[in-house]
């Protein structure tokens, strides 16, 4: 499923247009994205966390050339879904 689709579907199930479903849309994508910039864990309950994770430095190898490479420390955002929602989707038609 899309973004768009899931617009559509909320659009039809609540009635609101269209254009005032995408907006608000955006802003909770937007308010997740910048909150996980600054370090901000997102908690949405019943759905799932959108957490930042940090990766420690390591050391990897570049093989074309046969070398170490040291890959600095750095963070990652991640999402961990609710106990509930992994239940549903478990049990869910595939």
């Amino acid at each position: 499923m899309t973004k768009a689709e899931i617009i559509t579907e909320i659009s039809n199930k609540t009635g609101i247009e269209k254009v005032d479903v995408q907006e608000a849309i955006e802003a909770f994508f937007k308010v997740v994205k910048n909150s996980m910039v600054n370090g901000e864990n997102v908690y949405v309950r019943g759905f799932g966390s959108f957490v930042v994770k940090k990766r420690a430095e390591k050391t990897a190898r570049n093989i074309s050339k046969n070398t170490a490479i040291i890959i600095p420390e750095h963070f990652v955002p991640s999402f961990k879904p609710a106990k509930i929602f992994v239940e549903k989707v478990k049990g869910g038609n595939k």
